[in-house]
């Protein structure tokens, strides 16, 4: 006898459905992008579509894609400012989410309130001050200028300081007996019992950050500096905006990165949703 609980087939069969659409719609323009990397000029513009091209040009589309611009130290570039960014927004968010989670001090209502307000301020609302800002300090066009306007995040904040919410108070107290300070209770303990957190905020950091055009649009103006977006337009401007197989190849690998990382973090990256979202 079926359980009544149990969703029955035409129930699963449309929720399925359901999902394997919304895949689709959010996946098509990638495999848009990886098809037209497949194909020579004059097939991507005639009549009709193929995802499979009639004319294979891969080997010629990826191969100038990685010689006719540096694509390589863009990569290098996108990594090295990602990685500085994700390692100082830890250094600065764990501390300050244990003292919002489990520590009383003034004014705490209200200095949570300007975190949570910070998240309703787009960036772009204050890249005009801050571009002004790093001119009197001589530090556009350095790596300087892509790392620090984001080392402190307020979503790195709101997302640990939930994780540690649940983390039990008694642990806190057993570490602080055996003459763990506040800063050394933080790495030693609170740190790996957040690493499902941890990971979803990486993820969240790095893909946001890997994408950014706005940002470095603004303040780097050579190509040595070029984080992998900002690499896509050089590209194309040397392209003259028409031989779009190497442009799209060129695309290709600078996703891939990405899908590697969530593919490789996608468990722990739900498990830190999950256990952030719940806590009050």
């Amino acid at each position: 006898m079926r359980n009544p609980n149990t969703p029955s087939w035409a129930w699963r069969f449309a929720r399925h459905a359901l999902l394997f659409s919304g895949a689709m719609l959010y996946l098509l323009p990638f495999l848009w992008m990886l098809s037209t990397s497949l194909k020579p000029a004059d097939e991507i513009f005639r009549e009709g579509f193929h995802f499979l091209p009639q004319q294979w040009a891969a080997i010629e589309n990826y191969t100038r894609a990685l010689t006719q611009v540096p694509l390589l130290r863009y990569l290098l570039n996108g990594v090295v400012v990602c990685a500085a960014i994700l390692i100082l927004q830890i250094v600065v968010s764990l501390p300050a989410a244990y003292c919002f989670a489990k520590l009383r001090f003034r004014a705490k209502r209200l200095a949570w309130g300007v975190i949570l307000l910070s998240l309703m301020i787009p960036f772009q609302a204050t890249a005009i001050p801050l571009y002004i800002m790093f001119y009197h300090l001589g530090l556009l066009d350095t790596t300087a200028a892509l790392v620090l306007p984001f080392i402190a995040s307020g979503f790195g904040v709101f997302l640990m300081r939930q994780f540690f919410v649940g983390v039990p108070d008694d642990l806190i107290h057993a570490a602080r007996l055996d003459g763990m300070g506040e800063f050394e209770l933080v790495w030693r303990v609170l740190m790996p019992a957040a690493m499902p957190a941890l990971i979803a905020f990486s993820i969240f950091s790095v893909v946001w950050h890997w994408n950014d055009y706005f940002w470095p649009l603004l303040v780097i103006n050579t190509t040595d500096l070029a984080t992998p977006p900002l690499g896509t337009l050089f590209f194309k401007n040397e392209e003259a905006g028409t031989d779009y197989g190497p442009l799209m190849a060129g695309t290709v690998i600078i996703t891939l990165p990405l899908l590697l990382f969530f593919l490789l973090a996608q468990k722990r990256f739900i498990e830190g949703v999950t256990f952030s979202g719940v806590k009050g």
